[in-house]
């Protein structure tokens, strides 16, 4: 899996100087995928923020993301920039596609691998298997 956090005290002075509207929209311009979450990828800090985690190492599809709980003015401005009023937040070419249940809607119905299609054109996306929550066991 790959993947990159961006963080408060990331090197590229470009993102960080710009207003907070503009280091968003950097982000997410400079990132086929990217997710605004609460913790890591390694270590989310909330429940919604790891079942979005979960489905993106589903699908091993690269991608960035930043802390929203290590920078308060990013967290407040991402719900203004989406108007969604909650986290995570993922975005696939530039398009909020939207929060956890969401993103495991669009995964389960195909539209997800759809969307990784066009972020990444070269990489090849099948359909996944479904998560431990969804399989069914026989008798």
């Amino acid at each position: 899996m790959e993947f990159k956090v961006v963080s408060s005290d990331t090197e590229n002075a470009d993102v960080l100087s710009a207003n907070p509207r503009e280091r968003i929209s950097k982000l997410i311009e400079e990132n086929p995928v990217f997710l605004f979450m609460k913790g890591t990828p390694e270590a989310p800090q909330c429940g919604f923020s790891n079942r979005v985690i979960q489905v993106l190492n589903t699908w091993d599809v690269p991608f960035e993301s930043i802390d929203v709980l290590s920078d308060e003015i990013i967290r407040q401005e991402i719900k203004d920039f989406s108007n969604w009023p909650t986290i995570p937040q993922l975005y696939i070419n530039r398009e909020f596609i939207g929060g956890c249940d969401i993103v495991e809607e669009l995964s389960g119905n195909g539209e997800l691998a759809d969307a990784l299609k066009q972020a990444y054109p070269d990489r090849e996306f099948n359909t996944p298997p479904p998560t431990a929550e969804v399989q069914e066991i026989s008798p």
